[in-house]
């Protein structure tokens, strides 16, 4: 399997608020790449999220914007691509407001959402968040709600999934992600 899974963290409530960023590569069913950044947004950080995520305003003072970050990342974001995240529509919304607060064009790709996968597969777990699945599949999860550990988590549950269920059995839930 080849795929990116990618995870935000987000500021505030806003969706345009993304504060970090991660990627994981996967070729060939092995994680091959990773790429994390911190990402100074252009509206104030609340409480709540940092609480959540631990990332403050001072941490990401001399982080670039989104605007800066997007050339370096943008081509894996291409039609063809297959991106996964758990809690797709979260991540996918988050890209996409974002890039407009910057004017950016949302590009399309194809996507999948490892929580609706999960919730296929996995029925009788209390619910399908992150930490859950994680725990289920026994899957480190270092450090919930950093976004390179989630994405790297997000990673290994379709990888695991992909060997559990075969690849033929996650192509009904690849969608394509447009604007």
């Amino acid at each position: 399997m080849n795929f990116i899974a990618f995870d935000f963290e987000t500021a505030n409530a806003k969706r345009s608020s993304a504060c970090s960023l991660a990627l994981t590569v996967v070729r060939d069913g092995q994680i091959v790449d990773e790429l994390y950044s911190l990402i100074k947004p252009s509206t104030p950080f609340s409480a709540f999220n940092t609480q959540i995520h631990g990332i403050t305003a001072a941490q990401v003072k001399n982080a670039p914007n989104f605007a800066e970050l997007w050339p370096h990342i943008k081509n894996f974001f291409t039609p063809y691509q297959l991106v996964v995240a758990h809690n797709a529509p979260f991540d996918c919304s988050v890209l996409n407001k974002t890039l407009a607060e910057y004017d950016i064009a949302t590009p399309s790709f194809l996507v999948l959402d490892t929580v609706k996968t999960s919730k296929q597969f996995y029925q009788d777990l209390p619910n399908h968040k992150l930490n859950t699945v994680c725990d289920s599949l026994n899957i480190d999860l270092k450090n919930h709600h950093n976004a390179l550990a989630d994405s790297h988590a997000c990673a290994q549950i379709l990888l695991t999934q992909a060997r559990e269920f075969g690849p033929e059995k996650l192509r009904p839930f690849i969608r394509q992600y447009q604007r």
